[in-house]
């Protein structure tokens, strides 16, 4: 799944007239960037929500020739966040699920974020297993971190006062065990998360590639210009 509904509040003015997963960077539309990851990693079939300007964002969809088969969930009628879009779709994704972020733009490591977290994955133990990234290999993120991880691989929040040394990337692997109970309308994925952590069974892998952080205008020219160098 492909997580495209958001507002696009800190992306403005360049979505004041189109979704933030169409703002362009390096010549190729956010949702792009992710969708071509996903094809890349032979992922056949993405569920993409939308809701703010949709009908701009569902005819790219359209016009995409390039795999993953698209379709949408509609949140026209109302805007779900992230935990409430999961759940809205559910009935349409395998068990376990890549979930991801449209905002998304990464390099990989020796094997895809993909590969990578289908290989750790473990059905007894997790609901969800986070793709993480350290500081050093986050590109234009300026915050204090969001998570601990301790020798078995389990996720912690990052305490008030302090600094966490792994960013979440936006990506992740998802049990359908994750949003059992779930509140209704909507709500945020960190619901959700909380109680996994308490069961121990939030677990997270750290990136070896590189990660961007581009949730506002001024992260674009300096992404563009290490994409460009190679």
């Amino acid at each position: 799944m492909v997580l495209s509904a958001g507002l696009g509040k800190r992306m403005r003015p360049l979505t004041a007239a189109q979704p933030k997963p169409l703002v362009r960077v390096s010549g190729k539309a956010l949702i792009d960037h992710s969708l071509d990851k996903l094809a890349d990693a032979g992922v056949a079939r993405a569920v993409v929500n939308v809701h703010y300007l949709a009908d701009s964002l569902e005819g790219h969809l359209k016009a995409r020739k390039n795999a993953p088969a698209t379709e949408v969930s509609d949140e026209r009628d109302l805007l779900l966040e992230t935990g409430g879009g999961m759940v809205k779709a559910a009935d349409r994704l395998p068990d376990p699920f890549f979930c991801l972020n449209s905002d998304n733009i990464w390099l990989d490591g020796p094997r895809d974020v993909f590969a990578e977290l289908s290989a750790a994955w473990d059905a007894e133990r997790m609901d969800a297993l986070l793709m993480l990234v350290p500081h050093a290999r986050a590109m234009n993120y300026r915050g204090e971190g969001d998570f601990h991880l301790d020798p078995m691989g389990r996720v912690s929040r990052r305490r008030y006062g302090r600094v966490a040394p792994f960013i979440y990337s936006g990506i992740q692997l998802v049990s359908h065990r994750l949003l059992r109970d779930a509140p209704e309308g909507p709500f945020s994925t960190n619901v959700l998360w909380q109680r996994a952590i308490e069961e121990e069974r939030l677990f997270g892998i750290s990136h070896n590639g590189v990660w961007f952080e581009v949730g506002e205008p001024a992260a674009i020219a300096p992404t563009e210009a290490y994409l460009s160098r190679g």
